[in-house]
This record gives structure tokens, C-alpha cells and sequence, in this order.
């Protein structure tokens, strides 16, 4: 790359740290581009020269994040053990326990979702494939093992997981922004036994 492209990456990175920051300490709504550029040290204009709006921004940020809990969970399913309800209830676990150091960034990320206005730029909550692809695995071993019926509807499940994980940002909404990740990995654990219950083989 050139200097030009080094420039242009280093100020990317520093708008997404900027911005990180800042919908997590004061919220997605009251987070302005003027105030990111600010806590990025850049103009106005280098933060619309990079991102087409605050949307896509937050979305970027979420996918930057997403890598490092990714990255974590290529090391952590090799050793994934239990019934199918287990790995599932271990999964989310681990991403409660990941959101929560940040929880008011991902209330932002779960509330630009469902805006009406949301861009094409912008890839919203519930669209991330790598979380489909590993509940689709799991779901496809359960089969081989037995455990899930080969006539589920995997996507319907795939789909009430991913609004349960979801809903249960309820409780770090209600406490103020404080995710407790045990609590809501404990609704989630209830959850997906109640689901176990109808995707067992009849």
C-alpha cells in the first residue's frame, strides 16, 4: 500500500476505536460523526470520506468486534461437549460473557437492526453468518447423533434462537446497561431446553 492507503487505514481504525467508545459510554443515538471525529482526532469530512453514514460505522465496528469472538470460538468448538442443547447453551454463553464487556454497544447494535431506515451498507444484527453457519453445525450433529429430528425446520430454529439471544438483552436494557452475561445465559439455557423439547426424534 501507499502512503496514501496507510493514511486512509489508520484513520479508519481510529474513527472505529473513537466510535466503539463512544456508543458504548454514552449510546448509538446521542453518539454524533462530529463527536467522533473528534475522539478519532480527524475532520469531519475524513470520517464521511471513509463511511457513508453512522450506521454503517456501528455496523463496522460490530464486524471488527465479531472477528476477536470468532477467532475465539475457532479455538473453543474443537472441544465443545455434551448433548446439543449443551453446545448450544455453551455458545451463547460465550457470547453473552463477550457482549457484556460492552453491552451498551451491542443494545446499539440490536436497536439500529430493527430501524426503519437502515441502509444497505449496514449488515444487521441477526445476519451474521458465522453465528448461523456454527448453530447449523451443531444442529446437523445433533442429527447425525440421533439427538434432533431429520425433519426440522433448522432455519425456524436458527431464526427463535437468534430473537431469543436477542430478547434477552431485555435484562441488560431494564438494569440500566449493565449485562449480567450469567443471568441472561441462564434465560437463554431455559430457552433452548424448552426448544430441545420439540426437536428431539419422535
Amino acid at each position: 500500500m501507499g502512503v496514501r492507503d496507510d493514511q486512509k487505514q489508520a484513520t479508519r481504525e481510529k474513527v472505529l476505536v473513537a466510535a466503539r467508545d463512544l456508543f458504548n459510554d454514552v449510546g448509538y443515538e446521542e453518539t454524533t460523526i462530529r463527536a467522533i471525529a473528534e475522539r478519532a482526532g480527524v475532520s469531519v469530512g475524513s470520517v464521511f470520506t471513509t463511511f457513508a453514514s453512522k450506521a454503517e460505522v456501528l455496523s463496522h465496528v460490530m464486524e471488527h468486534r465479531l472477528s476477536d469472538l470468532y477467532a475465539e470460538f475457532d479455538r473453543v468448538i474443537p472441544f465443545l461437549r455434551g448433548s446439543t442443547a449443551d453446545r448450544l447453551c455453551s455458545i451463547f454463553a460465550i457470547h453473552y460473557e463477550f457482549e457484556t464487556r460492552r453491552v451498551k454497544l451491542f443494545l446499539a447494535h440490536i436497536a439500529a437492526s430493527y430501524s426503519p431506515s437502515v441502509d444497505p451498507s449496514v449488515t444487521p444484527y441477526g445476519r451474521n453468518e458465522r453465528l448461523t453457519d456454527m448453530l447449523r453445525d451443531v444442529l446437523d450433529e445433533g442429527v447425525r447423533r440421533g439427538e434432533v429430528r431429520a425433519d426440522l425446520d433448522q432455519q425456524v430454529v436458527i431464526d427463535v434462537l437468534k430473537a431469543a439471544y436477542a430478547w434477552n438483552y431485555r435484562i441488560a436494557a431494564n438494569s440500566g446497561g449493565q449485562g449480567d452475561a450469567l443471568v441472561m445465559s441462564a434465560a437463554m439455557d431455559r430457552q433452548i431446553l424448552s426448544l430441545a423439547e420439540g426437536w428431539r426424534p419422535r
